[in-house]
């Protein structure tokens, strides 16, 4: 509508520039048609009396008083005209106006002053009158300025009449016409806005104009390629994760079954040293008990590092049950900080993948949280739909203010990227009066990759 407004008020400008020109130009040639009127008179009249003076210097015709303005008067050519003649060496003037009834339409005053300012009408026109060298007087024929003035204004106010009916007209048709031409661009504003709002499955539809036809097949295309590069991108990050997992799940087996059990090996060996040294050299003793302690300190490390690569419990005994056991060995840890873990839904309807990413995030997160928050409580809820998987994880830490300096955010990045794989979105939030709260939204079903 903006757009449309726009042009309706530029052709209303150039519509009253146009009429200011032609006003200009009908008053200008008013005021010629006046003048060259008067002039006509003028010679006319002077030709008439030059004639009469003809007709008494031979003696032809009847012996009419000079001067005779008796045919003037008769063709009565032009109204409003005043003819006034000065005979010369002598105080006689003769004087006759051809009036006129001014129209029923009375004229403005400003209009008035404005054109008498601008013309300066009545202005009369002398001519001398000669015959054979001698002069017999002179002819002053003076026009109406108020017959001059009146026919101005009656000429612009029938202009200004058909001026405002065609522009009205010329507006109405161009309200219409670029109205319907226009009405598609509502449409796709709303189209782009849904395209903005990640529903790329959108396509604009057919329109009649081929101009709105190719910017739609444009937005189509680009809405397809979008999505199919969206769709790409979440398969190759899904297969990533998988790799990942994979790559976890085979360093965890390696540990366990290799490092695993030669510490477990070198933990034997040191006990039968330590058994014959007992025996048979006592000052032994220390460096196997030094040994056992290295060996017991590297057998712990092998099992954090295992529960951070695959937990056992994940594999066994599901979703929940590890969630479970998470909250609980943070709570072991102490540090000042409580974790609460609150679960709703079925978790064993999740499929493997979604579940191992649900997993990693709280994983994350609460490791986040433990290392930057300096929270006295922590509060995890994970909520199960048929439809969606919502997860709030919130703490009243240290944070109050958003977005982070760039040089941190490096695990909250991770967690956008695995949710984005998945076809979900996360958001971060401040908690009242400090704290963070991390909300994270993965959907279910076949859009998405994640089947139930």
């Amino acid at each position: 509508m903006n757009l449309l407004r726009h042009l309706l008020l530029r052709i209303v400008a150039v519509a009253l520039l146009c009429l200011l020109a032609t006003t200009a130009y009908v008053l200008v040639s008013s005021n010629q048609a006046a003048r060259q009127a008067t002039w006509r008179v003028t010679e006319s009249l002077g030709k008439q009396l030059s004639f009469q003076q003809l007709q008494m210097r031979s003696g032809f015709g009847h012996a009419l008083p000079f001067p005779d303005f008796t045919l003037w008067k008769q063709t009565r050519s032009v109204a409003g005209i005043c003819v006034h003649f000065a005979a010369t060496g002598s105080q006689k003037t003769y004087n006759l106006c051809n009036g006129a009834e001014l129209p029923g339409t009375p004229v403005p005053s400003s209009f008035e002053a404005l054109y008498r300012w601008f013309f300066n009408p009545g202005l009369a026109l002398h001519q001398a009158i000669t015959f054979k060298g001698l002069e017999y007087g002179v002819l002053t024929v003076t026009p109406s300025a108020e017959m001059e003035i009146t026919q101005a204004w009656e000429n612009i106010r029938r202009l200004l009449g058909l001026s405002v009916t065609t522009v009205f007209a010329v507006c109405c048709l161009v309200y219409l016409s670029i109205r319907r031409a226009l009405r598609p661009a509502q449409t796709l504003v709303k189209g782009l806005g849904n395209l903005e709002q990640g529903q790329l499955s959108y396509r604009l539809p057919k329109f009649e104009l081929i101009e709105w036809q190719r910017i739609a097949e444009a937005v189509n295309q680009l809405a397809a390629s979008q999505q199919q590069l969206l769709s790409d991108r979440q398969r190759l990050a899904i297969q990533l994760l998988e790799t990942q997992e994979e790559e976890r799940r085979y360093l965890a087996r390696e540990l366990h079954d290799e490092f695993g059990q030669c510490l477990a090996a070198i933990n034997a060996v040191t006990a039968s040293i330590a058994q014959t040294a007992e025996e048979r050299c006592p000052e032994l003793l220390a460096e196997t008990g030094q040994i056992s302690q290295i060996t017991q300190h590297l057998l712990i490390g092998v099992r954090g590092l295992l529960a951070r690569l695959r937990p056992a419990e994940l594999d066994g005994l599901g979703l929940k049950a590890s969630l479970e056991g998470l909250v609980s060995a943070w709570n072991a840890r102490g540090g000042g900080t409580r974790y609460r873990l609150v679960i709703s839904g079925d978790c064993a309807a999740l499929p493997e993948a979604l579940a191992l990413t649900l997993f990693r995030i709280i994983q994350e997160c609460l490791t986040n949280i433990a290392k930057h928050a300096a929270a006295s409580h922590a509060e995890v809820r994970l909520a199960i739909s048929p439809g969606a998987v919502e997860l709030d994880i919130a703490d009243d830490g240290i944070a109050t203010r958003l977005p982070f300096p760039p040089h941190t955010g490096i695990g909250l990045l991770g967690i956008r990227e695995r949710a984005s794989a998945l076809a979900g979105w996360l958001e971060l939030s401040l908690v009242q009066p400090h704290g963070l709260r991390v909300e994270v939204w993965l959907p279910l079903g076949p859009s998405t990759g994640v089947q139930t």
